[in-house]
C-alpha cells in the first residue's frame, strides 16, 4: 500500500531565516526593480515623478540616483504617451517598465495597451513581441479621492495577449516583478497599494514558484477562500478567526489573474467541497465570476454548495468615509463562509 504525500501550504522559501531579507512590500518591489536594472542594461523605468521624487509611493526611491536619468526616466503627464513610448522601445529590444501613478489613471492608455501592446505578437504571427511591464498601484483602503482607488484588473485579464499578475507579500513582490521584467510577454503588474507598508521577508536566492502559479497560503478542510493581491491578508485573518470558531478554511492566493492557475484552485475545492471567492473589484463580471464558472464546471460533483462571491459592490468607488463598507472585510468573508456551510 502506498502512502499519499501530505499536502502542505506552499509558503515562500523566505520562511527560512538564514536566507531572508526583511522589509515592506513596497521596499521589496524597489529591491526587485533594482535587481532587474542591475542584471540587464535593456531594462528602463518610466513614469511620472519616478526619478528624483521616487514616485508618489516612493517605490522607485533612489533608483535614478544609482542608475542615472537615461535608465530611470521622468515622463510628462500623459499615460498614453508613456505606454506608447514604452511600446516602441520594447519593439527595439528594450525592456521598459512603466509606472501608472494610480489605477484610475490607466484609462487614457487603455487603447495603447489593448489595441497595440496586447495584439503585436498575434499580429506578427509570433515574430515580434512586446517585453514590457505596466505597473499599476490598485485598490482602496487608503482614503483617497476619485480615480485613486479602483480595481481595473478584469479589463486587462479579459484581453488576450496580456499577462496580469498581483503579488500579496514582500517575497512575491520581490520575485514577481523580476519575473515580469524577464517575460517576453507584456505584463500588467497590479500592486495592492494599501499593502505597500506590510512587512515580511523574501529570499534573495531564487523564486520558489513560476509567475503564473497560485500559492496555497493556508491549509484547511471545510471551505476554500480564493483571492489575490490586497485581500489575501484579509482572507488569512478571516481564516484565523474561523479557526477559533472551529472551522478550517484554506486560503489560495491566485498571484496570476491571466493566465489563471485553475489546477491549484480545483484541487483545493475538491478537498474542501466549498468555495468563497474574495476580491475588491465588483462581483458583476469580475474575476470571481470566471472562477466560479470554471469551478462549477470542473468540480461539479465535488461541490457541497454553490460558489459564493464576496466582492466590492457594483457602484462607482465610494468616497473615503464609505469605503470601509465597500471593501470586503473579515465579517463579510465569514458571512460568505456561513452561506456555503449552511
Amino acid at each position: 500500500m502506498t502512502t499519499a504525500t501530505p499536502i502542505r501550504p506552499e509558503g515562500p522559501s523566505s520562511d527560512r531565516p538564514a536566507d531572508r531579507v526583511t522589509g515592506t512590500l513596497g521596499g521589496a518591489i524597489n529591491a526587485g526593480l533594482r535587481a532587474a536594472l542591475d542584471s540587464d542594461p535593456r531594462v528602463l523605468l518610466m513614469g511620472l515623478d519616478i526619478g528624483k521624487l521616487g514616485g508618489v509611493f516612493r517605490i522607485t526611491d533612489g533608483l535614478q540616483k544609482d542608475f542615472g536619468e537615461h535608465r530611470v526616466l521622468d515622463m510628462p503627464l500623459a499615460e498614453s504617451g508613456m505606454v506608447g513610448t514604452a511600446f516602441g522601445l520594447a519593439l527595439r529590444g528594450y525592456r521598459p517598465v512603466v509606472e501608472i501613478q494610480f489605477d484610475g489613471f490607466v484609462y487614457p492608455a487603455f487603447d495603447q495597451i489593448v489595441s497595440q501592446v496586447a495584439k503585436i505578437r498575434y499580429r506578427t504571427a509570433g515574430r515580434v513581441g512586446a517585453p514590457m511591464v505596466i505597473r499599476i498601484p490598485y485598490g482602496g483602503g487608503i482614503g483617497a479621492v476619485e480615480h485613486h482607488s479602483e480595481s481595473p484588473e478584469a479589463y486587462f485579464a479579459h484581453t488576450a495577449g496580456l499577462r496580469v499578475v498581483a503579488p500579496s507579500t514582500p517575497h512575491d513582490a520581490y520575485w514577481m516583478i523580476q519575473q515580469a521584467v524577464a517575460s517576453d510577454d507584456p505584463v500588467i503588474f497590479f500592486e495592492p497599494k494599501r499593502r505597500y507598508w506590510d512587512k515580511g521577508g523574501w529570499s534573495p536566492e531564487s523564486p520558489d514558484l513560476p509567475l503564473d502559479r497560485a500559492r496555497i497560503m493556508r491549509m484547511g478542510t471545510d471551505a476554500t477562500l480564493v483571492t489575490y493581491g490586497s485581500t489575501v491578508g484579509t482572507a488569512i485573518l478571516a481564516a484565523e478567526v474561523a479557526e477559533k470558531e472551529g472551522r478550517s478554511l484554506e486560503v489560495v492566493d491566485l498571484r496570476s489573474l491571466s493566465p489563471l492557475d485553475m489546477d491549484t484552485v480545483c484541487r483545493s475545492v475538491r478537498r474542501t467541497g466549498r468555495l468563497v471567492v474574495v476580491h475588491e473589484d465588483t462581483g458583476f463580471l469580475g474575476m470571481a465570476s470566471e472562477i466560479a464558472a470554471q469551478v462549477s464546471r470542473e468540480c461539479f460533483y465535488s461541490l457541497e454548495a454553490p460558489v459564493e462571491r464576496v466582492t466590492g459592490f457594483h457602484v462607482p468607488y465610494p468616497a473615503a468615509r464609505l469605503e470601509r463598507h465597500h471593501l470586503p472585510d473579515v465579517d463579510r468573508i465569514l458571512a460568505g463562509v456561513d452561506t456555503v456551510l449552511a
